[in-house]
């Protein structure tokens, strides 16, 4: 019969199986594969998740230490390998594996993270942001690489192939190992807080995806963003490719290729200036002959050497306007006539006597307001003419009479310009500067007859 006594209580029970996890030599290294599940991201902190197939579950825990070794960010549903111990959780009963190390199945921890990191990177926009432009002629150039090594002895000698006068001031720095990151990250710092540079190269040599790894990381490619001063990437050999390279101004496949990236060749330079030079010293000689030509046109120009034609358009202008004046009195004339004539007709066609005495009063005063106003018309109109000839007597036309010219009207007064204005026994009238000579038409004989 079983005593009370030999009943086991829950804590005693439990400890004993913990006890029989611990001494198990199989349980105590457990190389497990399988999906992680109920996976929630805790930063700087413990990692609680499960390991699941299709048939069976396991909790597990992985401590901080440990979680900060792992190169890649675990997610629900990833396949992973893992290695760790076998125990027993007191408080609730359960059996966990204490997760020590962790890697993706099938895919190694650090291209993992490479992917995961340049995926965050694109989706921030990072890899299509604005470049910097190369400084074409740079003074200072800052390498950040090992002192020892082979790139930084592949950049001096390039650069002074090239391009001699520039400077180049060597940040030496670890481009391996965990601490890399951190030194590369400070000294980029650097060179930006001296601020008188041109270009930085950052890079090394070729390796492992371990030994490039410092350049995986994310704060080395925010630090290569964040740079006020063009950034040359320079890590590896040709076919690697890393987050540096992606985030970088420029992405060089080598260190020599970086060096000549940053610097031109001074002789070919020197070469486009010379040749500049003899571009300007011709097109300048083409200016100064065409100066010269225009200048010498301006100076054989007719308005400075007869200043004297400027005036002939006035000249003619006064002529037309003084024949427009003559022609408008003329007709002034004309129309108070047929105004007479008018009021003479209705006059005469008015048969009571004194309509015809009034009428003959009305018109005599009708003749005698038309005289006062065409004397003042006329007086007016001589005033003028007397003032626009004194005005214009050294430019007046007339004096073209004095230079043996002479200008033809008929006996009404009408101007005669062309053959078939004249006619035979016709008498006209020429008009010369001291008067009239009266002359009669003898032929005419038109064009070159």
């Amino acid at each position: 019969m079983v005593k009370p006594t030999d009943y086991l209580t829950v804590t005693a029970l439990t400890q004993y199986l913990k006890a029989k996890f611990e001494r198990d030599p199989y349980l105590d290294r457990v190389y497990l594969t399988g999906e992680i599940s109920n996976f929630r991201l805790r930063p700087n902190a413990h990692q609680y998740f499960s390991l699941k197939d299709n048939k069976a579950k396991i909790s597990a825990i992985m401590f901080k230490s440990a979680f900060e070794k792992v190169k890649f960010t675990p997610e629900e549903g990833m396949k992973v390998l893992i290695v760790g111990r076998i125990s027993l959780y007191e408080a609730s009963g359960n059996y966990q594996i204490y997760v020590e190390r962790m890697e993706p199945d099938g895919l190694g921890a650090l291209y993992q993270a490479y992917e995961q990191l340049k995926a965050k990177l694109a989706t921030e926009g990072l890899f299509d942001a604005p470049k910097q432009p190369l400084v074409r002629f740079p003074k200072r150039i800052a390498v950040i690489t090992s002192p020892s090594g082979a790139v930084i002895r592949d950049i001096i000698t390039t650069t002074q192939r090239r391009y001699p006068i520039a400077e180049l001031v060597l940040f030496p720095a670890v481009v391996q190992g965990d601490g890399a990151a951190d030194v590369l990250v400070e000294r980029l710092k650097q060179v930006n807080e001296h601020g008188d540079f041109d270009t930085i190269i950052i890079g090394r040599g070729g390796g492992s995806i371990e030994d490039l790894w410092p350049f995986n990381e994310e704060r080395v490619a925010r630090a290569i963003v964040a740079s006020q001063i063009p950034v040359i990437s320079s890590v590896g050999h040709e076919t690697d490719t890393t987050i540096a390279d992606l985030v970088a101004d420029v992405r060089a496949a080598t260190p020599t290729a970086a060096a000549e990236l940053a610097t031109p060749v001074l002789t070919d330079e020197i070469l486009k200036l010379q040749q500049q030079r003899l571009r300007l010293y011709q097109a300048f000689s083409k200016t100064v002959a065409l100066n010269k030509k225009q200048l010498d046109h301006l100076q054989n120009s007719y308005v400075l050497k007869q200043p004297k034609r400027l005036y002939d358009g006035y000249l003619q202008n006064v002529d037309q306007l003084q024949r427009r004046l003559l022609t408008a009195q003329q007709q002034l004339l004309k129309d108070r006539r047929q105004q007479v004539q008018l009021l003479q007709q209705r006059l005469s066609a008015q048969s009571p006597l004194m309509a015809v005495r009034q009428a003959q009063k009305d018109v005599t005063e009708q003749q005698r307001r038309l005289n006062q106003a065409m004397n003042r018309l006329m007086a007016d109109r001589r005033q003028k003419a007397a003032q626009v000839i004194a005005a214009l007597d050294l430019v007046s036309p007339l004096k073209i009479l004095g230079r043996g010219f002479a200008y033809v009207t008929d006996d009404q007064q009408q101007m005669l310009k062309k053959v078939a204005d004249f006619k035979a026994q016709q008498p006209i009238e020429l008009h010369v500067q001291d008067g009239l000579v009266t002359a009669e038409v003898v032929a005419t004989h038109k064009g070159e007859e």
